[in-house]
């Protein structure tokens, strides 16, 4: 369900504004689920829409890419964007635009190999620069480091515990019982697509069931405990970072007749 603490007068049934596609479904989402998302404004519920549906996106396309899976030992850059570090990081040049470097994984990935957790940033940064201000992104990531989970606090990670998650949420897959030969596979980060699916690096696209039996599969001997998805899922924060955003276009919530407007006070409700 969503709230809205201002603007009610302006929720209102409409097809000519309505949302593209990939931002409808997000939007249908919200208002489904049981748990009360509250936006101060339709504005910032508006960016966060569009930049959960381009989280979806990036993680589609870093999953059709030829970016591969490496362990931090093997992993690999464009060395014209970025530096590798005895981490096996990505640092970025000094003098080297962000939102290039960043664009650059998409485009060059063949030149790119990195683990789960640092796909998943390179995910959530992608997603950003197409969502915001392309000068405030230079401005904000200008020392940006791929590596693991370390980010700029400017992308303002969080992780809640929950069971419920939208498009564009970050979830993780725990292996208890992994071949310690292998411990990469201790656990799979994933970005949830939407329709039961799940990108994952070095996995794919697959449903839940489809992560858990692949990470079953790098267990080791005599193990009997099934990878499981925990109830936690990691987000940007989209209200700071709704701020940068891009002018969109003018927004009215677009309520179908499946949809329930209710106000208190100044506030609006919206459920299906």
């Amino acid at each position: 369900m969503i709230r809205i603490l201002s603007s009610p007068a302006s929720i209102g049934v409409t097809d000519s504004l309505s949302l593209p596609p990939a931002e409808q479904r997000i939007a249908d989402a919200l208002v489904s689920s049981p748990v009360l998302y509250t936006y101060p404004n339709e504005q910032q519920l508006r960016f966060e829409i569009a930049l959960r549906a381009r989280i979806v996106q990036a993680a589609v396309d870093l999953a059709k890419s030829r970016a591969r899976f490496a362990i931090f030992r093997f992993s690999r850059c464009n060395s014209q964007f970025w530096e590798r570090d005895e981490r096996g990081g990505f640092q970025l040049r000094p003098g080297v635009p962000p939102s290039k470097a960043i664009g650059d994984i998409f485009i060059n990935s063949e030149l790119y190999a990195f683990e789960c957790a640092t796909a998943i940033v390179i995910v959530f940064y992608k997603a950003v620069l197409d969502t915001i201000d392309t000068s405030a992104f230079d401005r904000l990531f200008d020392r940006l480091l791929l590596y693991d989970w370390h980010t700029d606090r400017d992308l303002g990670i969080q992780t809640k515990k929950s069971k419920h998650f939208l498009p564009g949420d970050c979830l993780y897959f725990k292996n208890p019982e992994f071949d310690p030969a292998t411990p990469q596979w201790q656990g799979e980060n994933t970005i949830y697509l939407g329709d039961g699916l799940f990108y994952g690096h070095g996995i794919g696209i697959q449903t839940e069931d489809g992560i858990i039996a692949a990470l079953n599969r790098k267990r080791k001997r005599g193990a009997t405990k099934s990878a499981y998805l925990l109830s936690e899922i990691t987000q940007v924060n989209f209200a700071y970072l709704s701020q940068f955003s891009r002018p969109l276009d003018g927004f009215r919530f677009p309520l179908r007749s499946s949809f329930i407007a209710g106000t208190l006070g100044s506030a609006a409700f919206l459920r299906r």
